[in-house]
């Protein structure tokens, strides 16, 4: 049995990245925080899985109260807030939206819909992570608190509920400790959240200083009615459940990585069919070869012009049959699986499919961009059958009835004019 990769941890610190290992019994220990701030400057990545998390001030938190409980409406129910508040993710640079449950009422929900602002140069380490997730879910906190650190020699803060990530946000205070419009920060999005009846009645605040015990809550505690317990940033965890973030260039570089692995398998296969072959067959090979020309000669000379011209007849009919023998080549399978990548209660619709050998042409509209981002990301999953086409699928226009796309899907070499 192989043993199973550890994971490490691209954390945001005070200063710059900080490099988290897996230890033995589970839990990660600092191995670096050498104040570099751009992850693509970071050297000596450890090996194994990698997994990064984006910074508060790289993010949207959006929390709302949803009027269902049925979570396969959650991500759309997501967009549409989003959409509301203006917050829109570019569709071409990959899955930058996540939702997550907070809590759940007798007919409502309590979610919190991220949106990472689309990476820039020098945003991504050198070697791709595996995962991705935000810092503030890292963190363990119980009950209803709010908590305090510094990333990247600024302050942020974040509400929990039920030790679930609620909001968070980065304010602009950068002193040693929290001060007064660090305070107002706070105390603007707490009436925020009151407003949109998500208010907050913390049990604790936690301030985690850059000087650990030795440092100050500023004027927190007075300002908001309760104690502040300063204490050292606690060891971060890896967040549950696991986030579907996923930037563009890391979805290419994936895709990169397994087209080398596929031609590398196929060249090892052959050449071990090959050398198998050579030392198996030898000099008797090229006899028997020799024999098998001969044969095929006189077979050729004593066969029937009207059975040979059979046998092609059969082979091309055969052939014009192959969009109803081959399932992956019938129409009706390929639109099946078109249909089941659509969104559910999206309201994105297709409005001309066209289906040729090799080729899929798709036209469609959707009241939100949301969906058609969503629809584009599913066109290239596995599970939906359609990942071997190369999709070229450009951003969606925006029209006074909604937004409209035109998809373009193609087997390599397989296109028939």
């Amino acid at each position: 049995m192989s043993k199973q990769q550890e994971t490490s941890l691209l954390v945001p610190g005070v200063r710059g990245w900080e490099i988290w290992k897996q230890s033995s019994t589970g839990g990660f220990v600092l191995q670096s925080a050498d104040g570099i701030e751009h992850a693509s400057d970071l050297g000596s990545l450890p090996g194994g899985n990698l997994a990064m998390l984006f910074p508060v001030r790289g993010m949207h938190a959006l929390p709302f109260k949803a009027s269902s409980t049925d979570e396969s409406l959650f991500e759309d129910l997501a967009a549409m807030h989003a959409e509301r508040l203006g917050v829109r993710a570019d569709p071409m640079a990959g899955q930058l939206t996540d939702t997550f449950l907070v809590s759940k009422e007798e007919e409502s929900a309590t979610l919190l819909c991220t949106v990472l602002k689309s990476p820039g140069d020098g945003d991504l380490p050198p070697r791709s992570p595996n995962e991705f997730d935000i810092s503030p879910r890292a963190y363990p906190v119980n009950g209803e608190a709010i908590a305090l650190w510094v990333e990247f020699g600024r302050w942020v803060f974040a509400f929990f509920r039920n030790g679930k990530l609620l909001y968070s946000q980065a304010t602009s205070s950068s002193g040693a400790e929290p001060d007064a419009a660090c305070l107002r920060e706070i105390q603007l999005a707490l009436g925020q959240m009151s407003i949109q009846g998500l208010a907050l009645k913390p049990e604790a605040i936690h301030v985690w200083s850059p000087d650990g015990d030795a440092g100050s809550a500023g004027s927190l505690a007075s300002g908001l009615g309760m104690a502040a317990k300063v204490s050292p940033r606690p060891d971060p965890v890896l967040p549950q459940p696991r986030s579907k973030l996923l930037p563009a260039d890391v979805r290419a570089a994936r895709r990169a990585q397994r087209t080398k692995q596929q031609r590398m398998a196929a060249i090892a296969a052959v050449v071990l069919a090959y050398l198998g072959v050579g030392a198996w067959f030898g000099y008797g090979l090229w006899k028997d070869n020799a024999r098998i020309k001969k044969l095929y000669a006189i077979a050729e000379q004593t066969a029937p012009q009207a059975e040979q011209e059979a046998y092609q007849l059969h082979k091309a009919r055969w052939q014009e049959l192959d969009l109803v023998v081959n399932i992956d080549n019938s129409p009706v399978e390929i639109l099946s699986r078109v249909a089941r990548a659509i969104p559910r209660n999206s309201g994105l619709r297709l409005k001309t499919a066209e289906i040729n050998p090799g080729q899929i042409k798709l036209v469609g509209e959707a009241p939100q961009a949301a969906p058609i981002s969503q629809f584009d990301l599913n066109l290239t999953k596995a599970s939906y059958g359609l990942a071997n086409y190369q999709w070229e699928n450009p951003p969606p226009s925006n029209s006074n009835k909604g937004w409209n796309f035109n998809f373009t899907g193609i087997i390599p070499q397989e296109v028939t004019e």
